[in-house]
């Protein structure tokens, strides 16, 4: 298809070893596609890394074929692909004495000729591309005084740069925070729509990767690669079948991961289920290892409940007596826990007719 910029077809990655070749992953058959983010996940040691290299041509490929823009990859020079594909590693802990405009410079090598010397359009395709990714007051700081983060950052706008229709990125989003990882896939993805680049990336960040990706591939070493859009992948349970574990659930409609705590006890919970004051106390119950239950006709007698009415109040209840109103959900939890474990052994002692003094 005229929209397909890499296809691969019975691809084996992997390294050669003493006495032959270690396979990572193999029968491997996928494409990518123009205007797309397409993120790669799996779980480590699962070839993520093998992969991408592969793709870049930084290791051969140990069996099928990688056709880029419809010709097999072997068949380019390195400086054609270098006009092609731009490529962003996770370390970058060893360029050092270079200020980030001087990096992100780098990526213009492919267009500059021999000498590496900047045009005005170079010039400004730089300053462009370190404005995009957030990073202009960056411009003249030498690369071993900024941060992880900032590091990454400055390596993706080189590679911006290079002006390439195809960007691949080994965990771009690894060093940074929680805004910032954010911000990163956004612009990624936005680049990809805008500028109608195939960008692809392997990731650890699942619930980002779902809710950003056009394209996901799925892989490890024994299901080998699936490939799919996000909810259609969820719809046929391929991403539980990859991730999900003990303590570990999935939600299908949000695609989203959860951890699943065990509890211990119960305890009946009413009042507006709706409300986000509901929500988050029964969340805060079950991490305390209580599970709350509805008021049914199995828990209509119960010695102990928690109402909360939605007005920004949370009851607790001992006999149908209120004993304790607060406004705040630790404050509850301070209470419940102590309360619930009273009435059980109690109720234990009273099943092996035994009284405290005993």
């Amino acid at each position: 298809m005229d929209n397909v910029s890499i296809e691969i077809k019975d691809l084996s990655t992997g390294y050669k070893i003493k006495g032959g070749n270690k396979i990572v992953a193999s029968n491997l058959n996928a494409s990518l596609n123009r205007g797309e983010l397409t993120c790669l996940l799996g779980p480590n040691g699962a070839g993520k890394s093998t992969l991408l290299r592969t793709l870049s041509a930084f290791q051969p490929a140990m069996g099928g074929s990688i056709e880029v823009m419809a010709q097999d990859i072997k068949s380019y020079k390195s400086s054609d692909l270098a006009r092609l594909i731009s490529v962003v590693l996770t370390d970058n802990s060893g360029i050092k004495n270079m200020t980030a405009w001087e990096v992100v410079a780098m990526g213009r090598s492919p267009y500059t000729g021999f000498w590496g010397k900047l045009n005005e359009k170079d010039k400004k395709v730089v300053e462009k591309c370190l404005n995009w990714v957030g990073i202009e007051e960056l411009a003249q700081r030498k690369m071993q005084t900024l941060s992880d983060g900032e590091r990454q950052k400055v390596m993706i706008a080189k590679a911006i740069a290079q002006e390439t229709p195809i960007i691949f990125l080994d965990e771009p989003t690894a060093f940074l925070d929680y805004p910032s990882k954010i911000s990163m896939m956004l612009l990624l993805h936005r680049l990809a729509k805008a500028l109608k680049k195939t960008i692809f990336l392997s990731t650890h960040d699942l619930e980002h990767a779902l809710q950003v990706a056009d394209q996901v591939w799925l892989l490890d070493q024994e299901r080998g690669l699936t490939t799919g859009l996000p909810e259609d992948l969820s719809i046929d349970g391929s991403i539980e079948s990859y991730f999900t574990r003990n303590g570990i659930g999935f939600d299908r409609e949000t695609c989203v991961f959860s951890i699943e705590h065990e509890t211990a006890r119960e305890v009946v919970v009413v009042g507006k289920e709706d409300t986000l004051e509901y929500k988050l106390c029964c969340k805060a119950l079950t991490r305390y290892g209580i599970k709350p239950v509805a008021l049914d006709g199995e828990h209509t007698n119960d010695i102990v409940k928690i109402k909360v009415p939605g007005d920004g109040t949370y009851r607790l209840y001992e006999n149908g007596q209120e004993t304790i109103k607060v406004e705040k959900i630790a404050h509850l939890l301070h209470m419940i826990v102590p309360t619930i474990t009273k009435y059980q052994i109690s109720a234990i002692r009273e099943a092996a007719d035994m009284n405290q003094y005993e």
